[in-house]
C-alpha cells in the first residue's frame, strides 16, 4: 500500500510540474497573444486613416478637376479677354490635380496613399492571424492545465497524458502564430 501511495505522489509532483509549465505557456501566449490583437487594431486604424486620406485626395481632385472643367467652357464660351490669366489658372489646378493622383516625394498621392494602405492591411492581416492562432493555443493551455487538474483530484492518469497532449498542441499552434500565422488556417 505505502508502494502506491509513494507512486501517486511522485506522479502528483510530475503532474504538478506539468501544471506549472503549461501554466507559464499559457502566460507567455496570452501575452503575445494580446501584443498581436493590440498590433492589429493599431494597423487597422492606420488602415482606415490611409483611406480616409486617399478618399479625401479624391475629393479634392474632383473639385479641382470640375473647376478647371468650368473655367475651360467658361472661357471658350465668352471669348474671355484675360485668356492668359485663365490658361496659367488651368495649368495651377491640373497640376494640383496631378499632384493629387500621384505624389511619391511625400508617399501622399492617391496613388502612394493606397499602396500604403494596402501595405498596412497586410501587416494588419499577419498580426490578426497570428492573434487568432495564439488564442487557439491558449485555449489548448487552458483545457491541459484543467485536466491535468483533475487527473491530480481524481487520479486517472489518462487526464494528465490528455492534458500533456493538449499542451503539445499549445506549443505547435503557439509556434505557427509566432513564426508563420498565415501558413496555417483554421477557420
Amino acid at each position: 500500500m505505502s508502494h502506491d501511495h509513494g507512486h501517486i505522489e511522485g506522479s502528483n509532483k510530475n503532474i504538478a510540474l506539468l501544471i506549472a509549465a503549461l501554466a507559464a505557456l499559457l502566460a507567455l501566449s496570452e501575452t503575445l497573444g494580446k501584443s498581436a490583437q493590440t498590433a492589429a487594431l493599431s494597423l487597422h486604424i492606420e488602415a482606415s486613416n490611409l483611406w480616409a486620406f486617399f478618399q479625401a485626395k479624391t475629393i479634392r481632385m474632383t473639385t479641382v478637376r470640375t473647376a478647371a472643367e468650368a473655367l475651360e467652357v467658361n472661357a471658350a464660351v465668352a471669348g474671355s479677354p484675360a485668356k492668359e490669366a485663365v490658361e496659367k489658372r488651368l495649368a495651377a489646378w491640373r497640376t494640383t490635380a496631378a499632384r493629387y493622383e500621384s505624389e511619391p516625394e511625400t508617399r501622399e498621392g492617391r496613388k502612394e496613399l493606397m499602396e500604403r494602405a494596402r501595405e498596412t492591411e497586410k501587416k494588419r492581416d499577419y498580426k490578426l492571424a497570428a492573434y487568432h492562432h495564439l488564442e487557439l493555443s491558449s485555449a489548448a493551455f487552458q483545457l491541459a492545465i484543467v485536466l491535468a487538474s483533475a487527473a491530480v483530484v481524481t487520479g486517472v492518469m489518462v487526464l494528465a497524458w490528455i492534458g500533456g497532449g493538449l499542451g503539445a498542441i499549445g506549443v505547435v499552434l503557439a509556434v505557427i502564430g509566432i513564426f508563420a500565422p498565415t501558413a496555417v488556417h483554421f477557420f
